[in-house]
């Protein structure tokens, strides 16, 4: 029986696996494992030029490919986090990174971050996609919450997370030291309980009745997970 005073019951409830390497196939990306031979040089070519991208990263920007390809070996092989990078299926080039990290089976908890796509891709679906794919993964392995944190001065990032259907979970302040400053940290969340109704808003966006020949989107992603969320950041406007 149900103590209010406590908490709702979990029943039934398993601890799902860790994240493995197995690829990700959607309809227009591919996730792929970070493999620094088989990626490092491609996504610096991607990122060359638009330092910008690493303003809110602990690390970067990278002076060549060799540096960045450094960096993938050391990640590639990595639990936590671990990095998959996303394949374009129509042009076949890679053009972004993201990866699971602070995996705890135990509590059912997840975190999707490490997010660095480069400007070509930015432009188009398959980056939604890509998140769509990774936060899909999270809650059929029967992961009960999905957390996406940034720094609470990236506003890119934070409207990013409103779009996906996050729900923004407040501000976390003096939460870390980053490149020599200071980060607040601003907190968002998917739960189970939201995913079902946020997979049909993602799966109605996604399929390809919502574009016109020229990829346009008809109906705003946000405007369809603006319905799932249980709470807006109030540092963004709704338009």
């Amino acid at each position: 029986m149900d103590d209010k005073r406590l908490g709702v019951s979990v029943k039934g409830w398993q601890v799902p696996p860790r994240p493995d390497h197995a690829a990700m196939e959607g309809r227009l990306v591919r996730l792929e494992p970070l493999n620094a031979d088989a990626h490092a040089f491609e996504l610096q070519a991607a990122y060359q030029g638009h330092d910008g991208l690493w303003d809110y990263m602990p690390y970067g920007p990278f002076a060549s490919g060799s540096a960045y390809h450094r960096w993938a070996r050391e990640r590639e092989a990595g639990e936590d986090p671990r990095f998959f990078v996303l394949r374009d299926r129509a042009t076949d080039k890679a053009g972004g990174i993201a990866s699971y990290l602070r995996i705890t089976p135990e509590a059912g908890s997840i975190e999707v971050g490490h997010i660095c796509i480069s400007p070509s891709m930015q432009r188009g679906a398959e980056a939604t996609e890509a998140m769509f794919l990774m936060m899909d993964w999270a809650f059929r392995a029967g992961y009960r919450r999905y957390e996406w944190k940034c720094n609470a001065l990236n506003l890119a990032s934070r409207r990013a997370a409103q779009r996906l259907g996050f729900s923004f979970e407040g501000v976390f302040r003096n939460h870390m030291i980053v490149k020599g400053r200071n980060r607040d940290t601003a907190w968002f969340a998917v739960t189970d309980s939201d995913w079902p109704a946020l997979a049909e808003a993602f799966r109605i966006w996604l399929s390809p009745a919502n574009f016109d020949a020229s990829g346009r989107q008809k109906e705003r992603l946000s405007s369809l997970t603006r319905l799932v969320r249980a709470g807006s950041d109030p540092a963004l406007s709704e338009g």
